[in-house]
C-alpha cells in the first residue's frame, strides 16, 4: 500500500503493537537460575522472588529496546518523507518550485532537524520509562497476570495436595479398621464422636502445617534447585515480564503519540516560520538565490551589450550603403 504521513505512521503503530504484544518471555536455563540467585547478607538460603526479578527485568530490557529503536527510526523515516511528498503534491495541483529551489531546501533542511530532534527526545523519553521499568520492579505494576500465576501454581500443588490427602484418607481408613468399624455411630457417646470428629479434622491441619514446612526448606533453607523451585521461578518470570511487555506498549504508543506526532502538528509551522524570519534578517541569499541571480543578471546584460553593439555596426553599415545607393541613382539620372 502506498501510504504516506498519519496512515503510515498508525500503520507502523499498529504493526508495533501486534509484533510486541505476541513476543513471549525467553526460554530460562537452570543455569541463569542458579547464577541469578546470588548471595544473600544475612543467611545462606535463596530468595526466588529476588531471582526471578533479575532474570525477568534482564531478558526484558535485552528483548525490547530494540524494537523502541527500530520504531523510533522508522517513525522518522515516515516524518522525513513527507517533505519531498508535500513538494510532489503542490507541483501536482500546479505549484512551480524550480525557481525556488533554495527556498525549498532551506525548508526541508529545517524540517528534517525539527523531525530529528524530537525524534531523539521523544525516544530518549522512551528508554527512561523502559529503564525505569526494568530497573526497579513493582510489584502493583507487574504483577497484573495474577489469575495465570495462580492457576500456574494451582497446577502443580494440586498433585501434592492430592497425595497428602488420599495419604491422610488412607491412614484414617486403616484407623477405623483397627478399631472396629461394624460399631454403629448411635451406640457411641456423644463425647466420643466429638472426639473422633476433632480427630477427623486435625490430620489436614498437619497436612497443611507439613507442606507449608516443605516449601520453606524447598524455596529458602536450602540453595539446592528442586524442580517445584524452578517452576516457582519459571512463573514468576513470565508474570513479571508479561507485566513489563504490558507497561511498554502503553507508555511507547502513548510517548511518540504525544511527544512526536503532536510536536509536527503544534510546533512545525511556528518552527518554520521563525526559521525564515531569521534567515530574512539575517542573509537573504541563505532563502532566494540572489547573488546567482545578480550574476546572471549581469551576464545577460553584457550579452546585450554585445548584442546592441553589433546592431549599431550593422546599422553604420546599412547606412553607408544607402548612401551610395542614393548617390550612384544621383548620377544615373544626371
Amino acid at each position: 500500500m502506498r501510504l504516506y504521513g498519519g496512515a503510515q505512521y498508525h500503520r507502523a503503530m499498529a504493526e508495533f503493537r501486534l509484533v510486541v504484544g505476541s513476543i513471549k518471555c525467553p526460554p530460562i536455563t537452570r543455569e541463569e537460575i542458579v547464577n541469578a540467585c546470588g548471595v544473600e547478607d544475612i543467611h545462606d538460603g535463596t530468595n526466588y522472588s529476588r531471582t526471578a526479578c533479575v532474570i525477568a527485568v534482564a531478558k526484558a530490557c535485552d528483548t525490547f529496546e530494540p524494537f523502541l529503536h527500530q520504531l523510533s527510526f522508522r517513525l522518522l523515516y515516515i516524518l522525513k518523507r513527507l517533505s519531498p511528498i508535500s513538494v510532489f503534491l503542490l507541483e501536482k495541483d500546479g505549484e512551480h518550485f524550480s525557481s525556488h529551489d533554495v527556498l525549498v531546501k532551506r525548508v526541508q533542511a529545517a524540517f528534517n532537524r525539527f523531525a530529528e530532534s524530537t525524534e531523539q527526545s521523544c525516544r530518549e523519553r522512551c528508554m527512561e520509562d523502559l529503564e525505569s521499568t526494568t530497573r526497579y520492579v513493582t510489584w502493583s505494576l507487574h504483577n497484573k497476570n495474577r489469575a495465570g500465576l495462580r492457576h500456574f501454581l494451582d497446577s502443580f500443588v494440586a498433585p501434592e495436595q492430592l497425595c497428602a490427602n488420599t495419604h491422610t484418607a488412607h491412614s484414617a481408613g486403616l484407623h477405623e479398621q483397627s478399631t472396629g468399624l461394624n460399631d454403629s455411630k448411635q451406640d457411641r457417646p456423644k463425647g466420643e464422636l466429638k472426639s473422633s470428629h476433632t480427630s477427623d479434622s486435625n490430620p489436614s491441619g498437619g497436612v497443611s502445617e507439613t507442606r507449608l514446612v516443605d516449601l520453606l526448606d524447598n524455596t529458602l533453607w536450602n540453595r539446592r534447585l528442586a524442580p517445584s523451585s524452578e517452576r516457582l521461578v519459571y512463573a514468576l518470570v513470565h508474570q513479571i515480564f508479561h507485566g513489563i511487555k504490558e507497561h511498554f506498549l502503553v507508555t511507547t504508543e502513548l510517548k511518540f503519540n504525544c511527544f512526536l506526532l503532536m510536536p509536527i502538528v503544534d510546533k512545525l509551522a511556528a518552527l518554520l516560520r521563525e526559521d525564515l524570519e531569521s534567515a530574512f534578517e539575517d542573509d537573504l541569499d541563505s532563502i532566494f538565490s540572489v547573488t546567482e541571480l545578480r550574476h546572471s543578471l549581469g551576464q545577460k546584460k553584457r550579452e546585450l551589450e554585445i548584442e546592441l553593439k553589433q546592431m549599431k555596426r550593422l546599422k553604420e553599415k546599412f547606412t553607408e550603403i544607402n548612401k551610395k545607393l542614393n548617390s550612384l541613382q544621383v548620377r544615373q539620372q544626371a
